[in-house]
């Protein structure tokens, strides 16, 4: 009897459910969407009041039917029983933060609590916890708080930390009745386990955790001994490491799910960093680019680095015995996806005469235009910046607007400033001794994005191998479930077993290297002046003050 394991990635939009067998052929899958998608104007329940501004929230049980519908239906789509399934894999954005009581059930889901925001899922793009975020940097930089270094200097709103504080200033009731505060991905192994496992991924990129002293809490009591004392104790449960297992799958879930009772279940890993195991990139010197609604650029090295503006390094978080690293950029696909419906009436009915989608005819206009020819230069922090500035104050600019400028031109400057940022962060890993030796890209853009492709192998002047997957995240989390399931005795293995063929190769064209070389140096100018001598123009304008 073959041998199969479940991959289960949690998205922004959706959840996938991918049934792979030991070769890494993907056999069965399955994509839920989101019922109620990301919540960012009112909560869904009778006479909510409007969110403010920032709020991105979801709702849990649209994760649960991830699994009630997703599992049954990549099996059937596999045509396997479930008895062949040697072990299950989670990945989830991060930090995706949710506050349960001791059984695991979210307070949003209580009566009491369903209209207050703070007792539903803050998701990973939730930015409401700015002023927490600025708080915890400013005190951490004051204290010269060694952690502080691993996170590249800065504390990003995203994280698990300021998101928990957040909470605990502005719903202290919904904070004291929480029992747990969780990121989603370890919630959704201990519900298929029954107990509560962590992840030393998440924990350390998104909680300022590391193995030998745990959470800073000297540095916690600092901020407030009273949020300090209940919040520690309210990340009671065990820490794994990621390619350990986490646990075995209950009988009520297994009944729910259509699966067998004590299945083993690996422990969760982020999103992003699941698509390196995909797509096979477990050495040093590799940058990887987990391109999706927003970007991930990932490394892993033999030593640690402090590198300035990125999200953290971690040892052990995605390959065991290597350090990873973290950096990202907050608006990729969304920024793309949000110009498509900007754009003027007569493109749409031209992709429709033509049968293509608004994409596709973009892509066509813009693909014949030269670099620079259309005299444009945008920045792409229109969901702020996540890497190196961690400023979500920070929002977009075209720069070069004339009555001729036409849709495709706009569209592919958002392409040149997705890319420019890249280069930045590229920048960065290569200056603090990080040597990028390979590029791969992975995730739900490459694949189907010739142009965008080529301007970022333009730009990075490198090499860039696509995977010929865009399910990588769940490839990832399908190789910890067989590695959980005793298949393979570590990642590496299952790694080289199971990972991901290569799509296409995009190679640098030696003219526009030099044309986007130049024309980098202004956009290092405008992004140094809006971004690091004068962020308080974006903020102001944002927040609709000229105090």
């Amino acid at each position: 009897m073959s041998t199969f394991s479940i991959g289960i990635d949690y998205g922004t939009e959706s959840g996938r459910v991918l049934v792979i067998d030991l070769k890494g052929k993907i056999v069965g899958t399955s994509i839920i969407p989101y019922k109620h998608g990301v919540i960012t104007s009112k909560l869904p329940v009778p006479d909510a009041p409007n969110l403010p501004q920032d709020y991105a929230l979801q709702h849990p049980n649209d994760y649960m039917e991830v699994l009630r519908q997703g599992i049954p239906n990549a099996l059937r789509d596999a045509n396997i029983t479930k008895k062949s399934v040697i072990g299950i894999g989670v990945t989830f954005t991060s930090s995706t933060v949710l506050a349960t009581d001791n059984y695991f059930t979210p307070l949003c889901l209580q009566t009491k609590y369903e209209s207050n925001p703070h007792a539903w899922v803050k998701l990973w793009k939730h930015h409401g916890a700015q002023a927490e975020s600025k708080d915890i940097y400013t005190l951490a930089a004051d204290r010269r708080e060694e952690w502080l270094r691993s996170y590249g200097n800065h504390v990003s709103a995203e994280w698990f930390i300021p998101k928990c504080l957040e909470t605990f200033r502005k719903a202290p009731d919904v904070f004291y009745d929480t029992d747990l505060f969780i990121e989603a991905g370890d919630w959704i192994v201990s519900m298929l386990t029954g107990k509560i496992v962590r992840s030393n991924c998440s924990l350390g990129f998104k909680a300022f955790w590391n193995e030998e002293s745990g959470v800073p809490k000297d540095f916690l009591t600092a901020i407030q001994p009273e949020f300090a004392t209940h919040f520690c104790a309210k990340l009671k449960g065990d820490i794994k490491k990621v390619g350990e297992k986490a646990g075995a799958l209950t009988t009520k879930m297994a009944d729910e799910l259509g699966l067998s009772a004590g299945t083993p279940v690996a422990v969760s890993i982020i999103d992003a960093h699941s698509g390196l195991l995909g797509i096979g990139a477990s050495d040093k010197n590799q940058l990887t680019m987990v391109m999706g609604t927003s970007t991930c650029h990932l490394m892993l090295n033999d030593q640690h680095h402090n590198v300035p503006g990125i999200s953290g390094v971690v040892k052990d978080a995605i390959i065991p015995g290597l350090y990873a690293y973290e950096a990202g950029q907050s608006a990729v696909g969304d920024l793309f996806g949000w110009y498509t419906r900007q754009i003027p009436v007569e493109y749409e009915t031209e992709a429709n005469n033509k049968k293509i989608s608004i994409f596709q005819l973009l892509e066509e206009k813009a693909k014949v235009l030269a670099p620079h020819e259309s005299g444009l230069l945008a920045l792409d922090w229109y969901n702020g910046n996540r890497s190196i500035l961690s400023n979500f104050d920070l929002s977009g600019i075209i720069v070069g607007m004339t009555m001729e400028t036409t849709a495709e031109e706009i569209y592919r400057s958002l392409l040149e400033a997705s890319a420019f940022g890249a280069k930045i962060i590229c920048d960065t890993y290569e200056k603090e001794g990080l040597i990028i030796e390979k590029i791969n890209a992975c995730g739900g853009l490459p694949q189907n994005n010739e142009l965008l492709m080529q301007i970022y192998a333009d730009i990075l002047n490198k090499e860039i191998h696509v995977s010929a997957t865009n399910h990588a995240s769940g490839v990832g989390a399908a190789i910890l479930g067989a590695t959980a399931g005793g298949a393979f005795q570590t990642v590496k293995k299952a790694v080289q077993k199971m990972k991901q063929p290569t799509h296409k190769t995009y190679f640098p064209i030696k003219e526009n290297v030099k044309i986007y070389r130049k024309l980098f140096e202004v956009y290092r100018q405008v992004h140094d002046y809006f971004g690091v001598e004068h962020p308080e123009i974006m903020k102001k304008l944002k927040y609709r003050s000229t105090n």
